[in-house]
């Protein structure tokens, strides 16, 4: 019985001009890889742009985490009352 797979309705557009290389050469790797050139192109695009999104959100978060970082490291916050009562009982039990 055949899985029933959810259908994508293409209502954008995309256009590009190349030059004739690059087109021969897109046309290359999509017949070495079975696919159409839509298909490539489109998997292609897709992938590009999800790596750019990750690259730009990984390199965010470092700058925003370091920030953080750098911050705790200057105004550490005040220890909490859990936090006391635990250093207190590792001495207590630790003899230190």
């Amino acid at each position: 019985m055949p899985t029933a797979t959810p259908t994508r309705t293409r209502a954008e557009r995309l256009e590009a001009r190349v030059t004739a290389e690059q087109k021969r050469l897109i046309e290359q790797a999509a017949a070495l890889q079975g696919r159409s050139v839509t298909d490539f192109v489109l998997s292609s695009v897709q992938d590009a742009a999800k790596r750019a999104i990750e690259e730009h959100q990984r390199l965010e978060l470092s700058l925003r985490d370091s920030q953080a970082f750098v911050e705790a490291l200057l105004n550490p916050p005040a220890p909490s009352e859990r936090l006391l009562e635990t250093i207190a009982r590792y001495r207590q039990e630790t003899g230190v």
